[in-house]
């Protein structure tokens, strides 16, 4: 068996897990084999082949990890050189015949980079027109979801919602960066606590509603689901299990992402021009 450290740009992507007639990050992944004459046509997966996690559409991750049996010579820099743009291998280690990258992680970490100027407007609101947050406010909502609690009220799971969250706040610039840490997360849990830290920043919840939430009687309704297009699966922890990078198949990431970062920046630059220039009366004469 070998295990393969998968980086992806989740936007353009109905999630990580295959899905018919829509582009996922698992079906790039298994027409990538197919393509290398790993994956017979007519099999529905590699054999021994388990992931570490489904991220959901729009979510991206660092850290994806996915296990099979191989042949020998397939490496990181060999599987990118079918897979698109969006999804880089970059590094790789032999497990043994019965690791399992869904069951054994001891911990996994998501990154939300939340969107939260700082910059105050005449109406009280960020130049841009959105709602301000409050750090101090948003680090309270924080420190009260940190620790072990029943988390029912943030997953429509009914069953495994107990975990023991670690989870930090901090700024970097206009963003504000939140980590949340845990052995594993039910459905939708980070973006609705994501969710829960944006209200009770934004001053339209009380750190009284996290108790609600945390209690035994059902919330209605439930905080909704975060944006998931900041979200980045971040670490994926294995006891034991050592990765050795593949600096090219690392170097072909970088080039990549790079190039879509550059995509992206040129975006807002066009997209900020314009929308000033509509926000601007004096243009219209």
């Amino acid at each position: 068996m070998r295990a393969f450290r998968l980086a992806y740009d989740g936007r353009p992507f109905y999630g990580f897990q295959r899905q018919p007639s829509v582009p996922t990050v698992e079906g790039a992944l298994f027409d990538a084999l197919r393509e290398l004459s790993i994956l017979p046509p007519e099999a529905d997966k590699p054999t021994g082949y388990a992931a570490a996690g489904r991220t959901d559409a729009g979510v991206s991750a660092l850290t994806q990890t996915v296990a099979f049996e191989p042949p020998d010579w397939l490496t990181p820099r060999a599987l990118n050189s079918e897979l698109p743009a969006t999804i880089r291998a970059w590094a790789s280690t032999d497990v043994a015949d019965d690791f399992h990258a869904t069951h054994d992680p001891t911990r996994r970490e998501y990154v939300y980079h939340l969107y939260a100027p700082q910059e105050i407007g005449d109406d009280g609101r960020t130049l841009d027109g959105r709602p301000t947050i409050d750090d101090d406010r948003a680090a309270n909502a924080v420190d009260a979801l940190n620790g072990r609690h029943d988390f029912h009220n943030l997953t429509p799971d009914e069953a495994g919602t107990e975990r023991d969250l670690t989870a930090t706040l901090d700024r970097d610039g206009d963003v504000l960066v939140l980590t949340v840490a845990a052995g594993g997360f039910p459905r939708h849990f980070v973006r609705r606590f994501v969710a829960v830290v944006q209200a009770v920043g934004g001053g339209t919840k009380s750190l009284s509603w996290i108790e609600q939430l945390l209690g035994d009687d059902p919330v209605d309704p439930r905080p909704p689901t975060a944006s998931p297009e900041p979200l980045v699966l971040s670490a994926v922890d294995y006891p034991g299990v050592d990765f050795e990078r593949d600096p090219q198949a690392a170097a072909s990431g970088v080039d990549a992402f790079g190039e879509r970062a550059l995509d992206a920046f040129v975006g807002h630059r066009v997209s900020t021009i314009l929308a000033d220039h509509l926000n601007d009366t004096a243009v219209f004469r």
